[in-house]
């Protein structure tokens, strides 16, 4: 498995409003300067975060983005299915009728699969925003 970019960049984008007062509004211009990620990248990932509840959108003279929940409320596995969508290390994990084993309960590949995604979904959720705030120095 391996997150894309704009995994990478919303991570850093979240990490970076978690830093500011909550509710704090920034342009997306500053947090792209401050964490060197192209503009009209960063516009498209906080559209996609702002649509799963993490940033709020702010128009206007005064406008820009602001976390819609406390960090403490954003976990990793929050912004990775926000960018990538439901983790799911196999077909056959999300979509039964695609397994060429017609989804057998008994198979020991899915088993071990669907573990290591439980494992993976566990992970990231034990990993708050505020917690990740505290570790920067």
């Amino acid at each position: 498995m391996r997150l894309n970019q704009a995994t990478d960049y919303a991570m850093r984008a979240v990490l970076y409003l978690s830093g500011l007062p909550y509710g704090q509004v920034v342009e997306a211009k500053l947090i792209a300067e401050e964490e060197n990620i192209p503009i009209r990248f960063l516009l498209k990932i906080l559209r996609l975060l702002a649509k799963d509840g993490i940033v709020d959108s702010h128009r206007g003279v005064n406008g820009g983005y602001a976390l819609a929940r406390h960090p403490s409320k954003i976990t990793l596995l929050d912004v990775v299915e926000a960018i990538e969508g439901p983790i799911a290390i196999n077909r056959c994990l999300y979509a039964p009728e695609e397994c060429s084993k017609l989804f057998s309960e008994h198979c020991p590949v899915h088993e071990a699969l669907f573990e290591l995604q439980k494992s993976i979904t566990e992970h990231l959720s034990r990993y708050n925003f505020q917690m990740l705030r505290e570790r920067v120095k």
